[in-house]
Order: structure tokens, then C-alpha cells, then sequence
């Protein structure tokens, strides 16, 4: 068996590039927790914990959603309906991802211990959520704020209000942008059973949904000004992060969906790099 092969297969299959969507809010958490530069070590495993939890989470996904991408022409070429690598192979990288991560939270504290397994519950259970509710994309939120939450847990052993709101903002970040993702598969969940907020309000709907979405993402983050550490550089970042809101809400209408991946990827990976940047700037200029 090519090991690296099939490897490289799948890491391009659960997209890793995307996973600069919640690493930066979980540096962000780490570094206003920390009040500062967080303990390198820490950093560390909170680096590990995210790239264990991300890799078990869509491997997971892709897993239960191998017979459901089989039947939809926008993912049939996914590895495991297309056969590029085999549901045993891909077995064996869930469990490692899944150990690495409680390996992870192991090295970081008690708590972060404790919770991990709550985590992967949340995770893991996205991957259904579509078959029974439109509103899947708010548990898809709440999976991904696990990071800013978690990265805090890590720094502080404490859950947190602060944390909390950071947590808020990536969920309502998330619904907006998922929402969005969703509207080029309307067709696709209606004929196969399955629910989504485009699916069941109609695509124009939807995009007004999405755009009170990342609304609600804007005043969490103006909320989070109280704060201390933060301050104008961080408020700056939140300028910039409506700005480009804005603009990717520009690409996409009901009409014409052709953007839609360049609102997904480009856009949003960029709100997270550059908020985390000025979050980090500001914390480190205190």
C-alpha cells in the first residue's frame, strides 16, 4: 500500500488548508487569555489539539457522508465514492486524529482533558445533523467556536465569559459563511432528503439570513472591547473584517452563484489571518 499516497489523498480530501478558519480564532483566545505571548509549550499542543480535532472532525464527515457525496454531482469525486482511498483506510486516520487530539488536551491540563470528549461529540455529531434539521449549519457554529474556547481552557484551565463571546462571534462567522457555502447544493439536498436554511427558505432568503448572520458576528466582536489587552488595533481589525463582510456578501446573489467559493475560502480566510493579527498585535503591544 503507497501509505504516503493514500495520505496525501486524504488531507487534500478534508481540505487541511481550511482549517485557517478556526486556528487563528483559537490563537486569538490563547494570546488575550494569556494576556500576552502564552507559554510556547502551550501553543504547542493547542496547535496539535487543533490539527487532531479538525482532521478527526471532517474524516468523520467524509465517512458519514460517503453514499450521500456519492449522489451529489458537486462531491462524487470525493475520495471514498470515487474509491481513491478505501473507508478502512480512512478509519485508521479517524482514530489517530482522535487519539492525537485527547493526547493533546492529556499534555495541556485537567479540564481541557475532561472536555475533550464533549468536543468530539459535538464534532462528530454535524455530520448528521443535515438529515434531520435545516439548522445544521449552527451546529457546524457551535463545533468550530470549540476552538477559541478550548485554545482558552488550555491557557487558563477556566471557561470564560470573554471566551464565551469570541466563541459567539465564530459561530454567527460560521452560520453566515456555511449558509452561503450551502445555497450551490439546493437542488442536490432537495432531491436527496436532506436540510439546510437555503433548502427550506429559498436561496434569496438565505443570503439575507447569512448577511444578519455575520451582523451578529460584528457586535460580539465590538463586545469583546472590554477587554483590556484590546484596543485600537483590535478595533481597527474589526473595521476591516465588516469591510470584507461586505464584500463577499457583493460576490454572491440569488441569481448568480459563480463566486461562492471565492466568498468561502479567500474571503473568510481572510477575516480570520488578519483579525488574529491584530488581535496578537494588540495583545503583545500592551
Amino acid at each position: 500500500m503507497d501509505f504516503p499516497g493514500k495520505l496525501k489523498i486524504i488531507f487534500s480530501d478534508i481540505k487541511i488548508q481550511h482549517t485557517v478558519f478556526a486556528l487563528p480564532f483559537a490563537m486569538m483566545s490563547a494570546f488575550i487569555a494569556a494576556e500576552g505571548l502564552p507559554e510556547w509549550e502551550t501553543l504547542l499542543w493547542i496547535l496539535v489539539a487543533m490539527f487532531g480535532a479538525r482532521n478527526a472532525a471532517m474524516a468523520f464527515n467524509r465517512m458519514a457522508d460517503m453514499q450521500i457525496d456519492r449522489l451529489n454531482p458537486r462531491t462524487r469525486n470525493r475520495a471514498l465514492p470515487s474509491g481513491k482511498v478505501t473507508f478502512r483506510q480512512y478509519w485508521g486516520f479517524l482514530v489517530a486524529s482522535t487519539a492525537l487530539f485527547v493526547l493533546a488536551a492529556y499534555m495541556l491540563n485537567r479540564l481541557a482533558f475532561y472536555l475533550s470528549p464533549v468536543a468530539l461529540v459535538i464534532v462528530f455529531g454535524y455530520s448528521f445533523a443535515k438529515r434531520f434539521t435545516p439548522y445544521s449549519h449552527l451546529w457546524l457554529g457551535i463545533a468550530i467556536s470549540i476552538a477559541p474556547v478550548g485554545a482558552w481552557v488550555a491557557v487558563r484551565e477556566e471557561i470564560s465569559l470573554v471566551s464565551l463571546v469570541l466563541g459567539a462571534a465564530v459561530v454567527f462567522w460560521l452560520v453566515g459563511f456555511d449558509i452561503i457555502y450551502s445555497c450551490m447544493d439546493v437542488e442536490s439536498d432537495s432531491k436527496n432528503k436532506l436540510y439546510s436554511i437555503p433548502q427550506r427558505f429559498g436561496v434569496e432568503r438565505a443570503l439575507q439570513l447569512a448577511f444578519l448572520s455575520h451582523g451578529a458576528m460584528l457586535l460580539f466582536l465590538l463586545g469583546l472591547l472590554f477587554v483590556p489587552v484590546l484596543g485600537g488595533l483590535y478595533l481597527a481589525g474589526v473595521v476591516l473584517v465588516a469591510g470584507l463582510l461586505g464584500y463577499e456578501h457583493s460576490l454572491v446573489r440569488p441569481n448568480d452563484l459563480s463566486r461562492v467559493n471565492i466568498a468561502f475560502f479567500n474571503i473568510n480566510g481572510g477575516i480570520s489571518v488578519l483579525l488574529m493579527l491584530f488581535v496578537i498585535a494588540d495583545c503583545l503591544w500592551v
